[in-house]
């Protein structure tokens, strides 16, 4: 099931986004890449989602704890392995990165507050309480912020849940 797709064997509507991800991680297609080639919609569906997402406002450090969240909550051990090494690319301090691993709170007070607000987001489909977004404000924020972590939910639900349905390593 689910076959990993070459250049060659992939429908010619993933090919333009396999040449682009190849490019970027040196010539290579990683394997989910190649697994979610089978449909062109989800691949550059999430491509184009991931990218608005890298776009948005949130600062590094807070988008790759958002993305972290997600992963561990859905079990994508590739995801998660991914951007803990994204994170560490960032500078970030070990010590978040198995904070999120072991699904507990950084110790940063604002890494923290996004990472709570990313678990509020998804605990309610949406309807946080007044007094969880206002906690989340209160470390700086915006309500753009909110709205950009529901973005990187959205995106990296997608990416997660079609990585392990075809088990992408």
């Amino acid at each position: 099931m689910f076959p990993a797709h070459t250049l060659e064997s992939a429908p010619h509507a993933a090919r333009p986004a396999m040449r682009s991800v190849a490019d970027a991680f040196g010539g290579a297609v990683p394997d989910a890449v190649a697994r979610l080639a089978t449909s062109p919609e989800l691949l550059n569906g999430f491509l184009s989602m991931s990218a608005s997402f890298e776009q948005s406002t949130l600062d590094p450090l807070a988008r790759e704890v958002v993305i972290m969240t997600v992963a561990v909550r859905n079990q994508c051990h590739l995801c998660v392995n991914l951007h803990a090494g994204k994170l560490r690319k960032l500078g970030a301090d070990p010590d978040l990165v198995t904070a999120l691993r072991e699904e507990r709170a950084p110790q940063d007070a604002r890494l923290a507050a996004i990472r709570a607000f990313t678990l509020d987001v998804l605990a309610t489909t949406g309807a946080v309480d007044d007094d969880r977004i206002t906690a989340f404000l209160a470390h700086g924020y915006t309500e753009r912020n909110a709205l950009e972590v529901v973005l990187g939910i959205g995106a990296y639900t997608m990416s997660t849940f079609a990585n392990r349905l075809v088990r992408a390593a």
